[in-house]
């Protein structure tokens, strides 16, 4: 074996990595280690495929193991990589059957993700509870929810899923009634799947508003679109427990308890990083694996990229952890350069992110909330506006609310979000161009934004909120 690029993880910053190097360094050799069976799969699309919205669960891949393989990657499901040796140069992986492989490596690039926290929360034992973050679990639950005379096993059209974890959920009695625990991305796009199955739905949020990293103008807004769409929110509600045994019974908080028959546990996630467990490793934010402009970790030629990583805030210059799909697709593409002789920055990120909640969508990115902006040594000043979506005389003009956030002494912008139900989450890409250029408001105010009725007023609503902000400012 020539040179061994070694790759552990076999999702997107992985196999971006690995076919990246197989292009650029056709010479050398690119092994990649998965822990299960799936790879190369659309995480952000799984709340879609429990609505229905999505029909196949293969809808969701992007590349099949034959492709991998035709692109001259060898690529070994079934194989956990369980410690690595800076040293000697090797990982140590184990087989489903119980083998043990060890592995030489030139260059190493560790892709390993995230997974789902539960906190206190018990899933695996009662029937019903569940985390979102497998391909497996969402065949689960979509099987869950559907009748047993109605659920249709097409559906989970994929080899790799747990073929008996499905069939079993599927010969369960139908849910009616469904708490989710945790108003954040999953707990919002799951609100809007479940209602779309059929289901009375109950999210709960420990905080003040849904959607925490967005800002409360953007968490009251989708709030009020998810109560209008027939789902009951519980804000400032901490649930303590979920009740059963054999099945979910009830969730309880505040000395109450609620009758459900099914509960998704959406409380965060963490980064997978116990296989380095044992090296001098660097650690930082999130517990994730500490990287440089590059994705090199503190260990000699060991690279780490996605949700397992961190990154560079563009906004406040510090290394923080933001696990996106964008940002693990980017970062794992420019490691495969950087390793195959083409030096390629990660890039910085701004945690920009959008949802969706029913007819709502929202946008958000750099420092939205006082606290984070504080702590980063800023001066913060915001400004929330609502403005029309399209000129008022053109159909389909909807209110979107636009906040943006300064640094009081210099004038930068730092920070933003956006709601609305009119195209309104895409906009938040010109606030991150933004924050990425370290523009002040005033030059926000002044950017040459396009003008057409069926898309956009004369003052569009950033321009409009960057008005209204320099004008605090200028007092």
């Amino acid at each position: 074996m020539t040179d061994p690029f070694v790759v552990v993880g076999a999702d997107a910053a992985g196999l971006s990595a690995a076919s990246k190097f197989r292009r650029e360094a056709p010479d050398r050799d690119v092994v990649v280690f998965e822990k299960g069976q799936w790879i190369s799969y659309a995480y952000c699309g799984m709340p879609y495929f429990i609505e229905g919205r999505i029909e196949r669960l293969s809808d969701l891949l992007s590349l099949s193991p034959s492709e991998v393989d035709e692109r001259g990657i060898d690529l070994r499901r079934g194989h956990e990589v369980v410690a690595v040796d800076p040293d000697a140069r090797t990982v140590t992986a184990e087989t489903a059957d119980g083998d043990t492989v060890t592995q030489a490596y030139t260059d190493l690039l560790v892709a390993t993700g995230g997974r789902a926290t539960t906190g206190p929360f018990d899933v695996r034992g009662p029937d019903g509870a569940f985390t979102l973050h497998s391909m497996d679990t969402a065949a689960a639950i979509d099987a869950y929810i559907a009748s047993p005379e109605a659920y249709d096993p097409a559906r989970a059209d994929v080899d790799a899923v747990d073929r008996e974890r499905v069939e079993y959920n599927a010969a369960l009695p139908a849910p009616e009634t469904a708490a989710i625990v945790g108003g954040g991305y999953v707990g919002v796009e799951m609100a809007e799947a479940l209602s779309g199955r059929g289901l009375d739905v109950h999210l709960f949020q420990r905080s003040g508003h849904l959607l925490p990293p967005f800002g409360e103008a953007v968490g009251d807004r989708v709030e009020a679109t998810i109560a209008e769409n027939g789902v009951t929110v519980h804000t400032n509600t901490p649930v303590e427990r979920l009740v059963g045994d054999g099945r979910i019974e009830a969730v309880a908080f505040g000395g109450e308890e609620l009758p459900v028959d099914m509960a998704i546990v959406g409380v965060g996630i963490r980064p997978n990083t116990e296989l380095l467990d044992g090296t001098d490793v660097e650690l930082g934010d999130g517990g994730a694996l500490s990287t440089d402009e590059y994705g090199r970790t503190s260990l000699p030629d060991v690279y780490a990229a996605g949700d397992c990583a961190t990154a560079t805030h563009a906004v406040t210059g510090t290394e923080t952890w933001v696990p996106l799909g964008l940002t693990a697709n980017r970062a794992g593409r420019a490691v495969g350069a950087t390793v195959a002789g083409e030096p390629s920055p990660v890039g910085e990120i701004a945690g920009t992110a959008v949802v969706k909640a029913f007819e709502m969508e929202a946008g958000r990115a750099g420092l939205v909330e006082d606290e984070a902006a504080i702590d980063a040594g800023f001066d913060p000043v915001r400004e929330t506006v609502t403005a029309g979506s399209r000129s008022g005389y053109y159909p389909g003009a909807a209110p979107t609310d636009v906040t943006l956030v300064a640094d009081r002494d210099t004038g930068r912008l730092i920070g933003g979000s956006i709601a609305g139900p009119d195209r309104a989450a895409v906009r938040i890409n010109t606030l991150a161009t933004a924050l990425e250029a370290d523009m002040t408001v005033p030059g926000v105010e002044r950017l040459d934004l396009a003008y057409a009725p069926p898309f956009s007023p004369v003052w569009d609503p950033i321009l409009v909120a960057a008005k209204v902000l320099n004008g605090t400012l200028a007092e």
